[in-house]
């Protein structure tokens, strides 16, 4: 990969974009802690199609429409539809339990091209433990039915605590069976209700074991694979096929791409219901406010941004990693448990071969 310098402003290839803060749910892991709403000052119809203008003005990035729940917001389908009509990929991140036959077609109607359900557990129990709301397993296994018979594909998220690790391979086995098209494995970060689940992040040993079975199911299952929040697993990618003598290639755009562990401030953003910019959703950085200054100056000239796209400033050992260019650590991990989101990653095992003396 390229080397980001302060002077080099990379692609921007995805941006979350928190479309409202509000969820008829109240799930354990929550970064944003959401709840029904509504919350005040959330950005209007008319500025948030002010903000796909400016967006589609230099870049044409994946915008995942995600929350809370997307679903909450009344516009979002014209949000979406405009989107799509200044040639932006636009896709939908719910949690399901309100999708309907309804929603699936204006969905279509206005340009989804993928939505993504999120999964915490195998089974009902499992799931609605982890979701708060009993029906929410029943009701997401649901909409991807209904996505299926009307051709909207769809893919299935999960998030990895120690809560459901052993039920990850009967995960992977439900979104096979169900038909998704891709499986993108999250690594808990402990930030917003999420925090009150620090103890159930699994150690650094389990983060390696899992990363390298997930690697093991590449050739096995016939669907896009791709761990998000680990960015060790770009390492173990490496090291996995150079050590088996293959040459692998990897999809380079889309949701599915594999390019880089780390993305935030490098190839993805995210935008907060009030117009706020991280880095990522889970990196509370402030790097920008949409309201205040235009969102092309803020990708190109944050400080945040600018500091994280020059690898060479990574502390500890990331920063004498040979892998940190593909790695780079999870930023928004290093920043909850140092208060400084350059310093190296705390749930990696892996020892640099400059660390052994090599």
């Amino acid at each position: 990969m390229k080397k980001h310098s302060h002077s080099d402003v990379p692609e921007l290839r995805l941006i979350a974009w928190e479309t409202t803060r509000s969820c008829n749910l109240s799930c354990i892991h929550c970064r944003a802690s959401a709840g029904k709403g509504p919350y005040e000052g959330e950005l209007s119809t008319k500025e948030a199609l002010e903000f796909l203008d400016t967006v589609a003005s230099f870049s044409k990035p994946v915008i995942i429409l995600t929350g809370g729940e997307p679903l909450m917001r009344p516009d979002i389908y014209e949000l979406a539809a405009y989107g799509t009509k200044l040639g932006l990929r636009m896709v939908m991140a719910t949690n399901g339990t309100l999708v309907d036959e309804t929603s699936i077609q204006k969905m279509l109607d206005s340009g989804i091209q993928r939505m993504s359900v999120s999964i915490d557990g195998a089974n009902a129990t499992s799931h609605d433990n982890f979701r708060r709301v009993t029906g929410a397993f029943d009701a997401s296994l649901k909409a991807m039915e209904i996505a299926k018979k009307a051709g909207l594909e769809y893919q299935i998220n999960t998030t990895i605590t120690k809560i459901n690790l052993d039920e990850i391979p009967a995960i992977l086995d439900l979104a096979v069976s169900l038909g998704a098209v891709a499986h993108h494995i999250f690594l808990l970060v402990p930030t917003g209700r999420g925090k009150a689940l620090a103890e159930q992040e699994i150690p650094p040993e389990e983060y390696e074991r899992i990363l390298n079975w997930f690697y093991d199911q590449r050739d096995k299952v016939p669907l896009q694979l791709k761990a998000t929040c680990a960015p060790h697993y770009y390492r173990i990618l490496r090291q996995r096929s150079k050590a088996e003598g293959k040459k692998v290639t990897f999809k380079t755009h889309g949701l599915d791409a594999v390019t880089r562990g780390c993305l935030g401030g490098i190839g993805f953003c995210f935008v907060s219901h009030i117009g706020e910019v991280q880095p990522c959703g889970y990196l509370e950085a402030f790097s920008g406010d949409i309201r205040k200054t235009n969102f092309k100056e803020i990708w190109e000239k944050s400080e945040v941004f600018t500091r994280l796209r020059d690898f060479d400033a990574l502390e500890g050992k990331c920063g004498i990693c040979e892998y940190k260019r593909v790695c780079g650590g999870c930023r928004a991990r290093a920043f909850e448990i140092t208060g400084n989101y350059m310093a190296e990653e705390p749930y990696c095992t892996y020892q640099p071969k400059k660390a052994q003396g090599k």
